[in-house]
């Protein structure tokens, strides 16, 4: 009966984003790379760029040749390798923090109160504001760099949280509290598995937004990642390199989210449809 009533309130309430990568199959998803080359043919064949225009828009062969160059000597490689790093300890570190402080704001609505203010008061800081700050209590390097990601993806984690915990009905925690629950075993049983989806949502999202925060770290303290890369080619006015590190970051996050959607899918494999 518990688990009757907790798979029926998991699937309420659904995540954004949730079927991004569950195309249904039909020949209609032919005209995604189709798509995608025609765009690329028009860029590369037909569109007209002069020398003015290529400074701004190079041809995709420019940027192919690029991106070939920066892999060959390693820099693209090691520029990923940063960037990595610096989002995988900031997803930890504010996902880790966003639960605990959800967890607990979910529970007390005295605490909901007094701390709604204070943490949408924080979220309307610029993080680009903040960041020297945060290099200056924490010095520069990979740590710094990690919690400014955390700091970005802090505030969505946490209302992901929160509204997870609180979809739970209250019969449910009376039928967690008629079997003598404890605590941990009601977060278990009960909360755990009800808010699993919209926990996975934010995670899914707090994981991209994490490697946007590394971009906007290496503003700050450049450590050699794909932000200082994007920085650099800026400076330089090299076109095909800035091109290179957009996709570079692009690809890195849906390959990110992608790992994050087959993982929800084969957590939330019991669910069963209404």
């Amino acid at each position: 009966m518990a688990g009757q009533i907790i798979s029926r309130t998991t699937q309420t309430v659904q995540p954004p984003l949730t079927r991004f990568w569950q195309f249904p199959r039909s020949p209609l998803n032919w005209l995604i790379p189709l798509l995608a080359l025609a765009s690329l043919a028009i860029w590369q064949f037909i569109l007209p760029i002069d020398g003015a225009t290529a400074l701004l828009l190079p041809r995709p062969s420019a940027i192919l040749g690029r991106f070939m160059d920066v892999l060959a000597d390693g820099t693209l490689m090691s520029a990923i390798a940063v960037t990595s790093s610096e989002s995988a300890i900031g997803f930890v570190m504010g996902v880790g923090v966003a639960f605990l402080i959800g967890y607990a704001v979910a529970h007390n609505r005295t605490l909901e109160c007094v701390a709604s203010p204070y943490i949408v008061a924080f979220q309307s800081l610029p993080i680009v504001a903040l960041a020297p700050a945060l290099i200056l209590w924490f010095g520069p390097g990979l740590f710094s760099n990690s919690v400014i990601c955390a700091f970005i993806i802090f505030f969505p984690m946490l209302i992901n949280t929160v509204i997870g915990l609180k979809s739970i009905a209250p019969d449910q925690r009376l039928l967690m509290e008629s079997f003598a629950a404890t605590r941990w075993h009601t977060f278990r049983r009960l909360e755990l598995p009800a808010a699993l989806p919209i926990l996975l949502g934010g995670f899914q999202v707090s994981l991209t937004l994490a490697v946007a925060g590394a971009v906007v770290a290496e503003a700050v303290t450049p450590l050699g990642g794909i932000g200082s890369l994007l920085y650099a080619a800026r400076s330089r006015y090299d076109s095909p390199l800035a091109f290179v590190s957009i996709l570079v970051l692009t690809a890195l996050s849906l390959a990110l989210y992608g790992v994050l959607s087959l993982l929800k899918g084969r957590l939330l494999r019991w669910q069963q449809p209404l």
